[in-house]
């Protein structure tokens, strides 16, 4: 006699399960079950990924899930065949429609109406009452599932360990017997091992918002609910038999599985009466003549030959319809959009307009998009503006509906950061201290913490609390803690969508999503078309909008792409690229100046480089030295010149590392495949390892040496965190050049463009306007009679056209009321009591005030918030027309703001000031301690000790890089690039990690015109940043800058004699962190 458990929660019941249901697949295996189900509440998103990992096992998965009723007792459910999952999985997207997200309200009724097919088991109470029985009501519900499910319905019971255990059973085997429905054993799972009891009761706290001290019998009373070998199971109901031998029954009953679900492509509508493929074939042709004319080159037409085999016996015809469909309609919109990734390998979806990279001018890898090798789906991305992205979205729920349309889900993961705080507040820890750990925290990284590290925030690193709270934190850490929505991924079905997945609604309006993410149902064989967003799209398009209005001129990407221009190169060059598209990084205006662009294919080139796989594989250095003449140009073999011929000898691109795999080590293409995905997506599995002797030693055998082929390996490593394939670098050089382009040619429209479009990209708009006025643009600050919501262009001053910064740079502003201001301005406002009658709210007339915006009718920032406040007591109502309190009251003269309150200020509001940079402010002081400018370090010796002080802008810390922290920092003259190694980081973490202001002493390293301080000490200069104001008082929000934990500004003070204080708790950005 066996066993089978029927009842087991993962961690996709968020806050409840505390194990991975691959860990309970991988122990339910290792105690030699057969068949497990997975049970979840109210939903069934971790079912994929236990079903993949009992792949790997001897074992199988019952898809199931726990439904919470709101009128009756809890049921499982198993759905015994492919019908009755569709009906299960209908039922839960009921639930979750009738319910905000995260919610599924589920009545007894509902479960009626889906009952076909599925197998309930009945969940009793935990507890007994006074008498040593069930509440009446239950066995009364009892009766009432009996007579609807019938034979369908069983009894749970499982042991709890308490000490009414034996009566509770005792209780249920008598229900059982006298309602006739048959008792069924469980052991309620929430975790694979009995260790992780104690992190089940985090999540039970983190859930009930209490802390473990004061949880009491919220908690699970001991740690039994752990997985138990089948021989422990028969133990413990050795007098129940039959409770044992009916987990088998309903498991044989149970015949559907995850595999058995059809995926089946919607049929295109057609615009005749040709199929999918014969519309397809057609319109591949078409479109093929209208771009190279004819006669059609040779190699185009066997690109198109060659693919159209593929997608024909691939049945794909009707998806490559779908994306072009879709793509038509944002063109028809004139929304610009642009197909990349490995559809750019394809012949067809360039001829068909997706995608923009010329097959006749690149050796495209069709394989690396979709081949008969593998039974894969292809993936093809589109991007569109991030701001116009909805109209598209609308358009396909719109065409298919919403039971056969909708986005795939993401799983939202707790990192350390979120894990830490969850942790340390159900351990009781006080907000102060979870604040000091969490902000010693490299963001996004994988380091953990040490002994030194704590010290250093001041704690005690043998405290047993707060070890006990780190370790907590490591095994929470990669837990689920919600559903999102994917960017963009869409699955579309020809029947309903319930049938494969349960959907449920976004938090945002009008959406829609499946439970299940991206690798769910890759893992399923699911197509999935990415429709996503990319800010550079957007910027693009209103550029083009501005040029035309300002310069009549009519630009699209592809008459900005038709010729290289050697003055935007040369730009590039120089690493002038702030705020254009890819290449604006550190690491990348590093490379810039040392690569020296000439070319489109340089791009290709510069884009792919600067990027953990040629870095990981030491490719960068021999591939500069190559192109620079230091080095000569070899190939390994004659064999693989022709796959390394572009990029002199060294494989930068993921098609190189395929073919190389192919040619080199005899690998099958499937191979090369499998070895591609675990280069993209599974390298924390180590599944990229696996080929490492295979791939070695085939290379060994074909006469290469060892160190190329490790090199080689080593670089496919560094695919596993992020592989870039060569179409989509050129997909991406495209948007780079046309970025260049408007910046060189047009600064003035390429800055107005990218501030409309913000946030996007590593710059904040400080950097951007400071950048456009080095460009020789005008920029005039935000005024009231003047300015618009976005940010526009006026008259020409100078070479440019003016920008006049508009009220979108106002933080906090609402665009109804800029509206409202605008459209009453009529011939300009003469005072603000007009900007009231017009519409506009006290609020945004506060914040205009903040932001200087009355200069026009001759008010500076203060006096301008005098007036406001003295709007809040003008009559009104029946008093309306008479005379205000305040126009009897005699005339104050507001002393004057100075500068450094001014930038203070206008940093508060906007993020930038106009006025003056906040360094030039405390020069005077900084150079005291013989800190030099920007510039100065710029014209200083190779080999100098300098030191230098600027606003962090932006740290970054790649796991390529050794440990090594890069930072860039801004003075009033520039950008200065800090390299920080391990050691120094170490030691300065605390300077590096909190400062806003930071000064740093180290020897400048210079190569070429790429010019970088080596650090040797951190100084952390925030608190000179205090003196900008009149209060010297480095406790306020405006002026301590990072107190993350302070919510409110100490001692109020009358608005009418003092300037607001800003409501936010950063004046001065305390920098981007970068992995």
């Amino acid at each position: 006699m066996g066993y089978c458990e029927l009842q087991v929660t993962s961690n996709f019941s968020f806050l409840r399960g505390a194990s991975h249901p691959e860990e309970l697949v991988e122990q339910a295996a290792a105690f030699g079950y057969s068949k497990i189900a997975i049970t979840d509440v109210n939903t069934m998103a971790g079912i994929v990924r236990a079903h993949s990992e009992a792949r790997k096992f001897d074992i199988s998965i019952i898809p199931a899930c726990k439904l919470e009723l709101l009128d009756g007792p809890s049921l499982l459910a198993y759905p015994t065949d492919k019908e009755a999952y569709g009906r299960l999985s209908a039922l839960l997207s009921m639930g979750n429609f009738r319910a905000e997200k995260g919610k599924c309200y589920l009545y007894v009724k509902d479960v009626e109406e889906y009952k076909k097919g599925i197998i309930f088991i009945a969940i009793a109470p935990d507890a007994l009452s006074n008498v040593f029985d069930f509440e009446a009501n239950f066995a009364t519900q009892l009766q009432n599932y009996k007579a609807l499910f019938g034979k369908k319905l069983y009894l749970g019971v499982n042991r709890s360990y308490h000490g009414q255990d034996q009566k509770r059973v005792f209780r249920l085997d008598q229900l059982s017997k006298k309602i006739g429905i048959p008792l069924v054993a469980t052991n309620d799972v929430y975790y694979h091992q009995p260790q992780r009891r104690e992190l089940q009761d985090i999540l039970t706290c983190v859930r009930e918002k209490c802390t473990i001290q004061n949880a009491g019998f919220r908690l699970k009373m001991n740690a039994e609910r752990h997985l138990k070998s089948i021989e422990e199971m028969q133990r413990l109901f050795r007098p129940y038999p039959d409770a044992i031998e009916k987990t088998l029954e309903i498991a044989a009953l149970c015949k559907f599985s995850l595999d058995t679900l059809e995926y089946v492509y919607p049929e295109e509508i057609l615009s005749s009466d040709r199929g999918p493929q014969e519309e397809l074939e057609y319109l591949t042709w078409k479109g093929a003549e209208e771009i190279f004319g004819l006669p059609l080159p040779e190699k185009v037409i066997n690109n198109i030959n060659y693919e159209m085999k593929f997608v024909k016996e691939m049945n794909y015809a009707s998806y490559f319809l779908t994306v072009y469909d879709i793509v038509k309609f944002a063109r028809n919109q004139k929304i610009l959009c642009q197909g990349r990734g490995s559809a750019a390998n394809s012949t067809i979806c360039y001829c068909l307009g997706i995608t923009s990279v010329d097959p006749t001018k690149f050796d495209l890898l069709f394989e690396r998009f979709i081949s008969s090798a593998r039974n894969e789906p292809p993936d093809i991305d589109v991007d569109f503006e991030h701001e116009r992205r909805e109209e598209v979205i609308q358009y396909i729920y719109n065409k298919y509906g919403r039971d056969r349309a909708a986005i795939v889900a993401t799983v939202t993961q707790l990192h350390q950061k979120g894990a830490l705080r969850d942790v340390g507040k159900a351990m009781g820890l006080s907000t102060d201290t979870i604040d000091r750990l969490s902000a010693s925290v490299w963001k996004f990284s994988k380091e953990w913490f040490e002994g030194e590290r704590i010290t250093e925030q001041g704690l005690n690193a043998q405290d047993p609390l707060l070890l006990k709270v780190l370790d907590l934190t490591q095994q929470m850490m990669g837990f689920p803690r919600q559903l999102g929505q994917h960017t963009g991924g869409f699955v579309i079905t020809r029947g309903k969508l319930t049938d494969l997945c349960p959907i449920f609604h976004a938090r945002m309006e009008n959406r829609t999503n499946i439970e299940w993410n991206k690798d769910d149902i890759d893992a399923l064989g699911f197509l999935k078309i990415d429709v996503l967003a990319l800010g550079m799209l957007t910027c693009i398009r209103k550029g083009f909008d501005l040029a035309k209005k300002h310069y009549d001129l009519d630009l699209t990407l592809a008459s900005i792409n038709k010729e290289d221009d050697p003055k935007v190169y040369e730009m590039i060059s120089h690493a002038d690229t702030i705020g254009v598209f890819q290449i604006e990084s550190r690491a990348q205006q590093q490379m810039l100046p040392r690569l020296r662009p000439k070319c489109f294919y340089d791009l290709v080139i510069e884009v792919a480089i600067v990027r953990p796989g040629p870095i990981q594989g030491d490719m960068v250095h021999p591939y500069l030295k190559r192109r620079n003449g230091e080095e000569p140009v070899e190939y390994p073999s004659k064999e693989l010149e022709e796959i390394l011929g572009k990029t002199l000898g060294v494989p930068l691109f993921q098609e190189q590392a395929m073919k190389i795999a192919i040619v080199a080590a005899g690998f099958t293409p499937t191979e090369a495949d499998e070895l591609r995905r675990s280069m993209a997506t599974f390298k924390m599995h180590g599944m990229v390892t696996k080929f490492e002797e295979k791939l070695v030693n085939g290379m060994t055998k074909k006469g290469y040496t060892e160190d190329f082929a490790r090199r080689v390996f080593r670089q496919l490593e560094g695919f596993g965190s992020y592989g870039f394939p060569e179409s989509h670098a050129a997909s991406f050089a495209l948007l780079v050049y046309v970025s260049c382009w408007l910046k060189c040619y047009y600064p003035d429209v390429f800055v107005c463009a990218i501030l409309n479009s913000m946030p996007m990209g590593f710059y904040q708009p400080a950097q951007l306007v400071i950048d456009a006025k080095n460009h020789g643009v005008e920029v005039r600050e935000i005024d009231v009679n003047i300015s618009e919501w976005n940010n526009i262009l006026q008259e020409k001053s100078g070479k440019y056209h003016a920008l006049r910064l508009g009220f979108r740079q106002i933080s906090g502003l609402r665009e109804d009321d800029m509206i409202a201001l605008v459209n009453g301005r009529g011939n300009g406002y003469l005072n603000i009591h007009s900007l009231l009658d017009a519409g506009v709210s006290m609020g945004a007339l506060e914040k205009l005030a903040d932001a200087d915006c009355f200069r026009s009718i001759k008010l500076d920032r203060r006096q301008a918030l005098w007036e406001v406040s003295a709007l809040k007591d003008r009559p009104i109502a029946l008093f309306e027309g008479q005379v205000s309190e305040s126009e009897t009251e005699k005339q104050i003269q507001l002393p004057l703001l100075s500068k450094s309150e001014h930038v203070v200020q206008d940093y508060a509001s906007t993020s930038l000031s106009l006025k003056a940079h906040p360094v030039s402010l405390v020069r005077e002081k900084l150079q005291m301690f013989n800190v030099k400018s920007s510039k100065e370090i710029g014209e200083t010796e190779n080999g100098k000790l300098v030191k230098v002080s600027g606003l962090v802008l932006v740290r970054q810390r790649p796991g390529t890089a050794r440990g090594v922290c890069f930072i860039t920092i801004e003075d009033e003259t520039g950008f200065s690039n800090l390299v920080v190694f391990e050691k120094i980081f170490d030691k300065y973490r605390k300077e590096i990690l909190h400062s806003r202001l930071l000064m740093v002493e180290g020897k400048l390293q210079r190569e070429g015109e790429v010019v970088h301080v080596i650090v040797q000490k951190c100084f952390d200069f925030t608190k000179l940043l205090k003196r900008l104001t009149a209060k010297n008082d480095d406790q306020l929000p405006l002026l301590t800058l990072a107190r993350g934990d302070e919510k409110t500004a100490p001692n109020p003070e009358n608005k009418r004699t003092q300037l607001r204080e800003t409501a936010r708790n950063e004046i001065f950005s305390n920098g981007r962190n970068f992995k």
